[in-house]
């Protein structure tokens, strides 16, 4: 499983036009679900996740977790995260896992984080998304479960 985390100001995702999720400070995460996750990666990432210290603080060094600071995660499901560009020119996908398995363990995330009681957006499994975000920092952590 790998997530792509960006610190946001605000972010929003909008599919047909419509936005489907939104939240002011927070993070913004990219899910990607490989071939060979578990509910066990979902438990994991989540943690690691909501408890990361890339908030800041009072004197602006990160040290707060997005639990502390009470933001909002904005949880997008992006399948590309597993692509594999080593050859050629077109990237293979081999390692995503297929859309059915994909599709539950993204939801399985969803509904992870939003037992934290954190104000949760998302965007729309398998459809086209418009995803725009202000970067705060900038700051981007990549997480993989492997």
């Amino acid at each position: 499983m790998r997530f792509v985390i960006q610190r946001v100001s605000r972010a929003k995702v909008t599919v047909a036009g419509e936005v489907t999720g939104e939240i002011g400070h927070g993070l913004m995460v990219l899910i990607g679900i490989g071939s060979e996750d578990t509910a066990q990666d979902v438990t994991s990432m989540v943690d690691k996740l909501v408890n990361l210290r890339i908030c800041a603080d009072a004197d602006g060094k990160m040290n707060l977790s997005v639990l502390q600071t009470g933001g909002g995660l904005l949880l997008i499901s992006q399948f590309t995260l597993y692509g594999d560009c080593r050859r050629g020119r077109r990237p293979s996908f081999e390692k995503a896992a297929a859309p059915d398995r994909a599709k539950e363990l993204y939801d399985l995330v969803v509904a992870t984080v939003r037992k934290t009681g954190l104000p949760v957006g998302t965007g729309v499994f398998r459809e086209h998304m418009d995803v725009e975000l202000v970067n705060d920092g900038p700051i981007t952590i990549l997480l993989d479960s492997k």
